[in-house]
């Protein structure tokens, strides 16, 4: 089993290239959010211990979320060349090291998607949302037809709170300060691959799939 980890800001692509990757190439992409939400959902006695920490406001702690990823992994079919993902997770060191510390959640690779910030900004800021049927729009990628007006409901679509640029510049200073030492952690045992991320989608999917292989 081939675990990788992908470390990029907010906005730097990794959920998109995983998603390829899961739908072109058979692997398996393990998002700590969407697992936590899923086992909530089903009542799990993990997802349950994680509730109780979400309901107070407080930050899930590290050995809930390995049970959670180790309980994802075992969940999983058994081989060898099983490639996994893992978006989401570690966010820092500590959690990078106890994920290292046990034969089947030890990690291979880490890629970290570099994209530079004055491209960032207008990626977040230009998100958009209905917020009567979902549907997602960029004011630069995928405008709407009608200006401020979902194609889809034609309600008038909203910018969410945590894509306004004063939200958006605290949290790439959070992530940049949580980054850094999971950039020289996975440096210092040779398991970096530094992506420019900074490119079109489907070049940067030859490329990452290019350094998977190796």
């Amino acid at each position: 089993m081939n675990i990788t980890v992908f470390l990029g800001a907010p906005g730097s692509g990794k959920g998109t290239q995983a998603k390829q990757l899961v739908e072109k190439f058979e692997f398996v992409h393990l998002s700590t959010g969407d697992m936590l939400r899923s086992a909530i959902k089903q009542q799990l006695p993990v997802g349950l211990k994680a509730k109780t920490y979400m309901d107070q406001g407080n930050l899930v702690p590290d050995s809930v979320m390995i049970e959670l990823i180790e309980e994802a992994l075992l969940s999983l079919p058994k081989s060898e060349d099983s490639n996994i993902i893992l978006d989401g997770f570690p966010r820092t060191v500590p959690q990078a090291k106890s994920l290292d510390s046990k034969a089947k959640t030890r990690i291979s690779k880490a890629v970290n998607f570099l994209v530079p910030e004055s491209v960032l900004i207008p990626r977040l800021t230009g998100r958009r949302v209905c917020p009567n049927c979902g549907e997602s729009f960029h004011l630069i990628f995928i405008p709407p037809t009608k200006k401020d007006t979902c194609n889809k409901c034609s309600s008038a679509i909203i910018q969410r709170a945590d894509d306004v640029e004063e939200v958006v510049r605290r949290r790439l200073d959070i992530f940049k300060s949580q980054n850094q030492g999971l950039v020289d952690y996975f440096s210092e045992q040779n398991k970096l691959i530094n992506l420019n991320a900074d490119k079109s989608v489907s070049v940067i999917q030859d490329e990452l799939l290019k350094v998977l292989k190796q």
